[in-house]
């Protein structure tokens, strides 16, 4: 059973080193661990533990799993390099919310993924709502006290101005960015007749585990022809580019292989039965099967679309994303929608089936409003968010939209002239949202998602745009530090000269 844990941060001079000496205040795990509400994610993580009374392994508290897994998506490192770096690290271990310096592993490396199982998108989501909210709060404060930017007086009564103020609505103020992007999954580029391999080779293993507690009672091993159905396999697969009818041909030779075994299958549960086999094995042959009705559908009719279409047995939940873009047409993962307003970015729709993200920016909008109080002065996104319904809704809220002007092109050419400086302003603006996915491909992981299960996959790109939230807010605070340091060094340096 969990037991909730009141986290505090100690001061890092408080934490213990065997070896002597304290922590330095300005290592950077130190100022990131100040930035995160330990707290609010303990009291969340708490209440994904069932209340029982059984003893048994005492958990591990929300601090040490949330923080091993930011620190694995900001290093971009394995699950048994993260347990090693911890070892070794002080600040990390000071990160991880511990007291004194451990020389041996806080856990094993398979603990990560409970972390990930335990901790779903939709946490992660919300403690980088409670980051960014924080700092939202942080700016608003400093506002209302600073006494440079008073309120101007209106000449009313408080009462009347009060009622003005209830009765108008809020003006429009910001900008927001949307654009979505595929996070590619950790598999090999699937063709029909790899995958049709595979599933041969696994339904041979199948028979082979299904038969032998049978085989005493039959006279011999059902034939699967495994050794001919390879060859047929490297005969197209070591060609460089196979024409269309040798590629059908080949497809079809192997969906005879694959039929063959699964009927096989089927006769021998009648003697031996699916309990004795693995639950790994149980749901290859789940997928497996539905994986062959898709094959030779797309055979008997001459498509080569489906819908829900397995393109990996390992991960049957990754399909094809059509993307249409010059390095590759086609990625296989997850899209992502996101949305960017001051260089703080969220996640607003996660989705293993192809969507059209011009859909999404309604319900950014109003969410936009439920976290500022009011609606964005404009949007900019992509010509496939400047649909009818979208440019309605945002006439009607007196948002600006990015792109060109339905209809004819005017022939005033001040107005054309104003038109395409806007346009310009709005393509410069869009900058920001593709440098965040540039930098989550290429610094924290999003180019490539290594974990396998559907839960852990979304666990991890919900991490990927915390953690950048979190490196963007730790630069800040770091410059803001750094920059104060300095005018103090130079004012102390001054009153020691006048001392003297």
């Amino acid at each position: 059973m969990y037991k909730f844990k009141e986290n505090q941060l100690i001061m890092p001079e408080d934490f213990f080193l065997p070896f002597g000496g304290t922590l330095n205040r300005e290592n950077r795990w130190v100022q990131l661990a100040q930035l995160i509400p330990w707290q609010k994610i303990e009291e969340r993580y708490a209440s994904t533990f069932k209340k029982a009374t059984a003893k048994g392994t005492k958990p591990f508290s929300a601090h040490i799993a949330v923080g091993a897994l930011i620190l694995q998506q900001r290093q971009g490192i394995t699950d048994r390099e993260t347990v090693q770096q911890i070892t070794e690290n002080p600040y990390m271990q000071y990160f991880l919310g511990l007291e004194a310096f451990q020389e041996r592993p806080l856990f094993h490396h398979s603990m990560m993924t409970r972390f990930r199982k335990r901790l779903k998108a939709k946490d992660i989501n919300q403690i980088n709502e409670w980051v960014l909210s924080s700092e939202q709060k942080q700016k608003a404060d400093e506002k209302e006290d600073d006494p440079q930017d008073p309120k101007p007086p209106s000449g009313l009564p408080e009462n009347q101005e009060a009622d003005k103020e209830t009765a108008k609505e809020p003006e429009n103020h910001g900008k927001l960015l949307l654009d979505a992007t595929c996070t590619p999954a950790d598999i090999a580029y699937p063709t029909d007749v790899s995958l049709l391999d595979q599933a041969r080779q696994k339904l041979e293993q199948i028979i082979d585990a299904l038969y032998q507690p049978i085989q005493k009672s039959l006279k011999r091993k059902p034939r699967t022809y495994r050794n001919k159905a390879h060859k047929a396999y490297l005969a197209i697969a070591k060609q460089r580019r196979p024409g269309a009818s040798k590629r059908r041909k080949a497809v079809g030779r192997q969906l005879r292989f694959v039929s063959r075994d699964l009927t096989i299958i089927q006769k021998l549960m009648a003697k031996s039965s699916l309990t004795l086999l693995p639950a790994a094995h149980y749901r290859l042959l789940l997928i497996i099967s539905e994986l062959y009705r898709q094959q030779q559908w797309m055979y008997d009719h001459r498509k080569n679309r489906i819908e829900d279409r397995i393109v990996s047995l390992s991960q049957p939940h990754v399909r094809p994303i059509v993307r249409g873009k010059a390095k590759a047409t086609v990625e296989f993962g997850a899209k992502v929608a996101i949305s960017l307003v001051n260089g703080d970015v969220r996640m607003e729709q996660l989705d293993w089936d192809n969507f059209n993200e011009g859909l999404t920016l309604k319900g950014s909008v109003e969410t936009y409003l439920q976290r500022y109080g009011y609606y964005p002065e404009a949007v900019l996104a992509d010509t496939l968010y400047r649909n009818r319904d979208n440019l309605a809704y945002c006439k009607l809220h007196h948002i600006r939209l990015s792109g060109p002007r339905l209809g004819r092109r005017t022939k005033d050419e001040q107005i054309r002239k104003m038109d395409q400086e806007i346009a310009q302003l709005d393509f410069k603006g869009r900058i920001p949202v593709e440098g965040k996915f540039g930098e989550g491909k290429r610094r924290y992981g999003l180019s490539r998602i290594y974990t396998t299960l559907r839960a852990t996959s979304e666990t991890v790109i919900a991490l990927q745009f915390l953690v950048m939230n979190l490196e963007r807010r730790l630069r800040v605070f770091l410059s803001i530090f750094y920059h104060f340091t300095f005018f103090q060094r130079i004012q102390a340096h001054f009153d020691s000269i006048r001392v003297a």
